[in-house]
């Protein structure tokens, strides 16, 4: 379901003249080397703010943690974590900031 529900947010933020990339590897950079570790952000929209989708029940620390790490690593200050298993969107997005629990 999370890749449905991503195909229609990218189509729909690019439909809007947004700057958007989808399943984005994100390297770990360990003393001073470039890994490749599976880390891999579902949307980065204008190279500033990390979407991360979900179809959960509910969202849990996991969830937000991984979102900060992909804030971390990435040098972004924004996140969203959106799950859209929930009556209205808008009951599932979670802002998440880079620095700030």
């Amino acid at each position: 379901m999370e890749s449905a529900y991503e195909a229609c947010l990218v189509f729909e933020l690019i439909d809007f003249g947004l700057k958007v990339s989808s399943q984005v590897n994100l390297h770990l950079n360990y003393r001073g080397i470039n890994l490749e570790c599976g880390y891999r952000i579902d949307i980065l929209v204008e190279d500033k703010v990390i979407v991360e989708i979900k179809s959960v029940s509910e969202l849990n620390n996991v969830h937000l943690a991984q979102t900060l790490t992909y804030l971390k690593l990435s040098n972004c200050k924004l996140g969203l974590l959106i799950n859209f298993n929930v009556a209205k969107v808008k009951d599932g997005i979670k802002r998440v900031i880079n620095g700030y629990l």
